[in-house]
């Protein structure tokens, strides 16, 4: 009798299957309910059952499904992996329903039964949402500003590294502030931290485009870093925002003499350079700085081709060439 009901139960599932691939959900679960009915003991019944809510949208219902089928499955030893499946399935629910934390702590679940790619990819996507939640919780632009005071006022006594740990808590309380990394980037400056003064500087630029300190800070540190054909550029833009910045001027002459203290050393630096060696190679930019020479205005019209603008701004970076 007991096998003539298991017999049952699933043609009973195979009905279902067929109604829940035509989408036809209110047969699929009846066909899946009469399964567990006439055989108990089969915990995918239940997790057919949930399937069913899932695509239904009835989340808390697929959940209680779930929970019951994994009841049904330890009581019978059934095979892990649908055991995973029915936790991976918990855990998806909530994911719809927002409940990260839950649906973290299912997936966790689902993988010590069984491991999958697809669960320990979902298990990820969980946890970078819940790290960007707890990041957007933190952000609190007035405690951002009570950091921003004490740093500066560390800055004015010279206290450099106290002074960088609170930007880098203001920054934590409000990321989009650029003039914090601004802040920040003249500490690590006189500290001769250059390369994260550097990071600093160019987050402040992506966040705002024409805050001119930040040019003028990337200068001062690309100078200290003695990439002054670099740091030539930055002072320009700086310049280009304000031609009256005389700080900017003064960073830019500063530039033009280090680029020129030395300038046999600054040609073999940058023949040296494979990169640079192919563009002196190529006829075509060759006479392109022929023309650049003898009419200067000519230079606009070549960096409208953005391959050119590239090569002329490695020739630039390189101090080989100088736009004054």
């Amino acid at each position: 009798m007991a096998s003539d009901n298991k017999a049952q139960a699933l043609k009973e599932k195979e009905l279902g299957n067929d109604a829940y691939k035509k989408r036809d959900f209110d047969a699929a679960l009846t066909r899946y309910k009469r399964a567990f009915e006439l055989d108990p003991t089969e915990m995918v019944f239940l997790t057919n059952v949930a399937a069913v809510y899932f695509e239904q949208k009835e989340y808390e219902r697929c959940i209680q499904e779930c929970e019951k089928a994994i009841e049904v499955g330890r009581e019978n030893r059934s095979d892990f992996k649908i055991i995973a499946k029915a936790y991976s399935r918990i855990a998806n629910s909530y994911l719809k329903l927002k409940d990260y934390k839950r649906a973290r702590d299912n997936f966790h679940k689902s993988l010590a039964e069984h491991r999958t790619p697809e669960t320990k990819e979902k298990l990820s996507e969980v946890e970078r949402i819940l790290k960007e939640e707890e990041r957007k919780a933190y952000v609190n632009p007035e405690k951002a500003l009570e950091e921003k005071n004490l740093g500066n006022a560390c800055f004015q006594k010279g206290d450099y590294p106290q002074a960088i740990r609170h930007y880098t808590e203001a920054i934590k309380r409000n990321p989009e502030d650029a003039k914090i990394y601004s802040n920040r980037a003249a500490c690590y400056t006189k500290l001769a931290e250059f390369q994260l003064g550097l990071k600093d500087c160019d987050n402040c630029i992506r966040l705002e485009p024409n805050f001119i300190k930040g040019y003028i800070r990337k200068g001062a540190i690309l100078l200290g870093l003695k990439e002054p054909s670099k740091a030539l550029l930055a002072y320009q833009k700086a310049i280009d925002l304000d031609s009256n910045c005389q700080e900017a001027i003064d960073g830019y002459r500063r530039c033009m003499m280090a680029s020129n203290s030395d300038p046999e050393e600054v040609r073999k630096r940058a023949m040296a350079d494979p990169e640079v060696q192919g563009i002196l190679k190529d006829p075509a930019m060759r006479l392109i700085l022929e023309q650049m020479q003898d009419d200067p205005k000519a230079l606009q019209e070549h960096l409208k081709n953005p391959e050119i603008a590239a090569r002329i701004q490695k020739l630039l970076e390189s101090g080989l060439i100088a736009i004054r």
